[in-house]
């Protein structure tokens, strides 16, 4: 069976045609998106988890590579008195839920597509990403097979344009055999990649009853991605779409990047941001950047390193408000930076429909609260939305053509504020917006059906 997939930087979701429509599939608790998250009890339980899918050939020689982990996982095992039907693995708001209530064990990672374009990367750390893919892909497949009651063969899965700023083709193929590799191993006969504003562009180009130019703006937890497609009933019918794509624009910003920008500026100030050492001079802002930026690797690992809570401990005999970098320590030895960004992405979500919100931040520090309003949302994620936009403008000018309709899609599209930016930089251009989370799944799903039958 044909199955379009997003693997996405915020959310997953699975989607198939029957009778001529795109239904999306269940995968937890009823729903149709999954949070991208996944935790672990330690994390070589993932490569476990992995090793005990595959079929004998495959497992024999994955167990080879992963010798070393496997054995570990043994031990993990053993040590967590894990009885043999469980994985020790979570995946979606299950993840989530474990671990909030267990934030200084384990193995937690939210958004991995995030990184698997990164540059610099150590063979063992591409290992590992491909690891933690095919742990999540094996459990969602396995779900929508569950649910549908077929076997799922072929897919179609999503892709941004760049997957990293930096890093060029070579980030794009690291990230595409990452993801290729996890989805055949999670036993899929065939993968192909469809760019996620294209993807999200077909979706709209269904129900279009004459030829458009379109600006596909899609804003994913991740990336942010531009296409100027030219849509309607005389190009939809084409196998090959390559000369109606007249520009791509992508850059790895999204929104993610909003959330912690805005939990940098209006929130780590109640950590000691912006505050000063007995001697006058201001803390460092390093330190509070280095907690906020859950999608960079080396960051957390320098700041959940043992050396920098040395230095924490140092500092805090130093400062003025010894009470406010406290609760960095807190956040600290109790790995609560992804619960700290989470309290900006709610105060985000919910300032795109009230002008205030009220932060908890209570898992800190008793009754701790933190107030925050739109005026304050929008000077964080300015330089944000400008970039966004630059995106936009790029494609425009790539393309050589006025849009007649910009269609905004994605996680982050429904903003008011993005909206704004987008108005500003490019005039009074018709806006659209699709199903904020379910277009690129239509897409896929469409496109998946198109060229597998």
């Amino acid at each position: 069976m044909v199955v379009g997939f997003d693997y996405g930087s915020s959310n997953c979701a699975m989607g198939v045609l029957q009778q001529n429509k795109v239904n999306l599939v269940p995968l937890e608790q009823g729903k149709h998106y999954l949070p991208s998250t996944l935790y672990a009890l330690h994390n070589s339980l993932i490569s476990d988890t992995v090793a005990k899918t595959l079929d004998t050939n495959a497992q024999n020689a994955y167990r080879q590579t992963r010798a070393g982990i496997l054995k570990s996982a043994q031990f993990a095992r053993h040590d967590l008195d894990l009885e043999s039907t469980e994985s020790g693995v979570f995946v979606g708001q299950e993840a989530i839920e474990e671990y909030i209530s267990m934030p200084e064990e384990g193995y937690f990672v939210k958004s991995p597509k995030s990184f698997f374009g990164a540059i610099g990367l150590k063979p063992e750390q591409i290992s590992f990403f491909e690891d933690i893919a095919s742990a999540m892909i094996i459990e969602l497949k396995r779900r929508a097979e569950l649910h549908l009651g077929k076997t799922l063969t072929h897919t179609v899965i999503g892709r941004p344009v760049n997957f990293q700023a930096v890093g060029g083709d070579e980030s794009n193929r690291q990230a595409l055999e990452i993801l290729s590799t996890a989805a055949k191993r999670a036993g899929f006969k065939e993968v192909e990649f469809l760019f996620e504003p294209l993807a999200a562009g077909i979706d709209f180009e269904s129900n279009l009853q004459q030829d458009q130019k379109v600006l596909v703006v899609d804003i994913g937890g991740g990336t942010s991605d531009c296409s100027f497609v030219q849509m309607g009933p005389s190009f939809r019918g084409a196998l090959d779409r390559s000369n109606d794509f007249l520009a791509h624009t992508g850059k790895r910003i999204g929104g993610n990047d909003l959330d912690i920008a805005l939990a940098f500026h209006q929130l780590m100030p109640i950590c000691g941001l912006g505050s000063e050492f007995k001697s006058g001079l201001p803390l460092p802002h390093q330190i509070f950047w280095q907690a906020c930026k859950i999608n960079d690797i080396q960051m957390q690992s320098d700041f959940y390193s043992s050396a920098f809570g040395r230095e924490l401990v140092t500092m805090q005999r130093d400062v003025k408000e010894a009470q406010k970098l406290a609760r960095l320590q807190v956040i600290h030895k109790n790995k609560m930076t992804h619960q700290f960004v989470r309290q900006a992405e709610l105060a985000k979500i919910a300032l795109s429909t009230q002008v205030e919100h009220c932060s908890d931040l209570s898992f800190l520090e008793t009754h701790l609260s933190q107030s925050l309003n739109v005026t304050q949302l929008e000077e964080s994620v300015q330089s944000s939305l400008s970039q966004i936009t630059h995106l936009a403008q790029q494609a425009i000018i790539d393309a050589g053509a006025q849009p007649d309709t910009i269609y905004l899609t994605g996680g982050s599209a429904q903003s008011p504020l993005l909206k704004q930016a987008l108005r500003e930089a490019l005039g009074e251009i018709p806006m659209l917006n699709g199903d904020n989370f379910g277009s690129v799944t239509a897409g896929l799903t469409k496109w998946a059906e198109r060229i597998y039958r």
